[in-house]
């Protein structure tokens, strides 16, 4: 990034183009919107599907981006971000950029044929996904990215089931595995290390791919005004990493020396309220798995 201006707080520009939503009170997704629309800017097209963001920012008589916006199918996504791609290029249009903002289950469910179509062709796109781990628009129901122990709607927690079982579906390398120009994942709770990757991303030629770490103080069960603190906890106990993928090869942007302890962030929580101490154990056990192929086999930034 050294042929790149460093983002930061002090040169960001000031002016907002996702402003006046109607998002719950400490919505991680919005703040990912909002800081993403400031790097990539006016000259941009929005593609959203039916999530919150839709909900909340597509609200009659009023919209909440300062752009043109396009609310698209559920499972079409990357889709439309192709066709808006190829439309404007017929037009003859310059200097434009085609984002998408998806939830994980628009993404890594739903959404993730489309997706993997839309980076096999390279289509100019850059592809957010805003991670809070299920489906919040709809009821917080279980998701692809639900991690181990969620309580959900549909991964209900009693006396001989807690939450949701699967390992959460890692999507930063699945599109990696498409061999795309760039991928990167972020977290709200580290604004700066988000910003310059959607930079980063804006000036890439191709697809380019985003999975940031955007907490949902209700689906989570967190109060309202610790959602940067709790992305911030996800990558310093490793349950998340800061990360890019380029020109086939993965960086590790964060490498802790040591983690802080994943149970103090998992009991801040209210979907985790019943996990057990062999359940800490077992995602312990997961992320130590992770991050022993993680430093073995990328390099260090």
């Amino acid at each position: 990034m050294s042929n790149m201006t460093i983002l930061n707080a002090r040169n960001i520009t000031n002016e907002e183009l996702f402003f006046g939503h109607k998002a719950c009170a400490g919505c991680g997704g919005s703040l990912a919107v909002r800081l993403a629309m400031k790097v990539i800017g006016r000259r941009s097209y929005v593609v959203v599907p039916a999530n919150c963001m839709s909900a909340v920012g597509f609200m009659y008589p009023a919209m909440s981006f300062g752009v043109s916006g396009l609310c698209c199918p559920f499972a079409s996504t990357a889709a439309v971000l192709s066709g808006i791609t190829q439309a404007a290029r017929q037009l003859g249009e310059e200097d434009y950029y085609v984002v998408g903002f998806a939830g994980d289950g628009g993404t890594a469910d739903i959404g993730l044929q489309a997706l993997s179509g839309a980076v096999d062709r390279n289509d100019r796109i850059i592809y957010i996904c805003y991670d809070n781990e299920a489906y919040m628009n709809t009821g917080v129901q279980e998701s692809g990215l639900s991690p181990y122990g969620t309580k959900t709607t549909t991964s209900p927690e009693g006396a001989k089931k807690h939450g949701a079982n699967p390992i959460k579906k890692n999507m930063f390398e699945i599109v990696a595995a498409h061999n795309i120009g760039y991928a990167a994942t972020a977290s709200v709770g580290y604004p700066q290390d988000y910003i310059n990757k959607v930079a980063r991303a804006k000036a890439h030629p191709g697809a380019s791919y985003i999975h940031v770490m955007a907490p949902c103080p209700t689906g989570w069960g967190a109060e309202t005004d610790v959602t940067t603190q709790l992305a911030r906890e996800a990558v310093d106990c490793g349950l998340w990493y800061l990360a890019e993928y380029e020109n086939g090869e993965f960086r590790l942007n964060k490498n802790p020396k040591e983690f802080k302890p994943v149970k103090d962030y998992l009991t801040g929580q209210g979907r985790f309220r019943r996990m057990r101490e062999q359940d800490f154990k077992i995602v312990e056990e997961q992320r130590d798995a992770m991050w022993a192929k993680i430093r073995k086999n990328w390099q260090t930034a």
